[in-house]
């Protein structure tokens, strides 16, 4: 037997909650192949299985909150599998009920009759009116010789149904739909209070001019799909130079400890990415961002964002970051003030880039591309002219940009 364990998916998670088995005791499944998903604060990602086997038991309920390294289940290397999967929880079994006698046929019904009969004959045609407009004769006065209804007593109770005002609509209680949070979304709830809670927040912003950088792009983009079969952004360009500014300035990449202020050897940077929907979050992280051109950056990008939302990214793949980057102007967002990403120091927030009219240093009017930055930062360990200092060398990187992208 192989034990099947909950893994830790990030340097700080002490559990995890086990949401969903792919997988039903008696079930086969081979080595890597997705087992089950969990949720953590951090991702939410199917975990494969460290064996091939047959599920023998799944010890753990789906929705369980459980620590790490515990044994969630059982592989069975040895094992068959059954031709039905054995389910977690058997339901007790009921005894057959005896079969009733079948019931003897009806006798054909009676035709419809008025709802309710006057007293006194009724003609054929009174009937065929009553039975038509579901009239319950008892209701309708009589003028006819000894009380009896006629044609022109049906169409005056018809008549005065109609003209008789509609009672009043009664007010309906307003709608609510109440469902529970998702894992995922307790976990960020949690962290994003944590952050709140733990650091002093100070967001400053920043216009760069993105002209050179949206020339460069558009001269390019159309090689560089053919070439590497992805999409150029702006975010790798971004990226490209917030790197060169946290190598320029190391207390932006440091975080803290207690008392003490730990300098980062690395600069490893997260990308927020938002999942289907935007109902979740996940920040995996580009390791020695510092080191990868715009290609790089941006073929990090793609493959992280893209196992992001398909539950694929490893545990070593959100953790370790030492500043973020956030994108909000993908959903055409200009401004915004990111909360920073623990246990780091900082994240940048970039705004939405758009053409807008601008005075040039020689006092003319002149169309250029223009974008927000929005740097959040930890005002404990990070002053506001160091802050501004490190925006200012993003900005002169995207504005004066020289680098070749292909």
């Amino acid at each position: 037997m192989t034990d099947v364990v909950m893994p830790q998916m990030g340097e700080s998670i002490v559990e995890g909650t086990l949401t969903k088995w792919l997988k039903q005791p008696g079930e086969r499944v081979e080595r890597d192949e997705p087992l089950f998903e969990i949720s953590t604060d951090k991702v939410d990602s199917e975990i494969p299985s460290p064996a091939a086997g047959v599920l023998a038991e799944a010890l753990v309920a789906e929705g369980t909150t459980v620590a790490i390294n515990s044994v969630v289940g059982r592989i069975d290397e040895g094992g068959t599998a059954v031709a039905e999967p054995v389910p977690a929880v058997v339901p007790a079994a009921v005894p057959a009920a005896a079969p009733e006698p079948a019931p003897a046929p009806a006798a054909a019904a009676p035709a419809a009759e008025p709802a309710g009969e006057a007293a006194g004959p009724i003609s054929p045609l009174v009937r065929r009116m009553a039975r038509e407009h579901s009239i319950d004769l008892r209701l309708v006065q009589g003028t006819g010789m000894g009380g009896r209804i006629t044609k022109q007593d049906v169409e005056a109770y018809l008549a005065g149904r109609a003209a008789a005002p509609a009672p009043p609509a009664r007010a309906e209680a307003p709608k609510m739909r109440v469902e529970a949070m998702s894992t995922m979304r307790q976990k960020i709830a949690e962290h994003m209070v944590l952050s709140q809670r733990t650091s002093a927040h100070v967001t400053t912003f920043h216009k760069v001019d993105m002209t050179r950088v949206v020339k460069v792009r558009a001269r390019a983009k159309a090689d560089f799909q053919a070439r590497h079969g992805f999409s150029l952004t702006f975010l790798p360009f971004v990226a490209r130079a917030a790197a060169e500014a946290l190598r320029a300035f190391p207390l932006v990449n440091a975080s803290i400890d207690g008392t003490n202020i730990v300098y980062h050897n690395e600069i490893n940077i997260g990308i927020a990415v938002a999942l289907e929907g935007g109902y979740g979050l996940i920040v995996p992280v580009i390791r020695n961002a510092d080191e990868k051109n715009v290609v790089g950056l941006q073929r990090a990008i793609v493959d992280l964002s893209t196992r992001a939302r398909s539950k694929q990214l490893k545990p070593d793949e959100v953790q370790g970051g030492t500043f973020s980057i956030t994108n909000f102007g993908s959903f055409g967002s200009v401004f915004a003030t990111p909360v920073i990403n623990q246990p780091q120091a900082g994240i940048l927030g970039v705004g939405a880039v758009e053409k807008v009219p601008v005075v040039t240093e020689d006092d003319a009017i002149a169309i250029r591309s223009v974008c927000y930055l929005g740097l959040s930062f930890d005002h404990r360990l990070i002053d506001g002219a160091l802050a501004d200092l490190f925006c200012q060398k993003v900005k002169a990187v995207l504005e004066n940009w020289s680098e070749d992208v292909l």
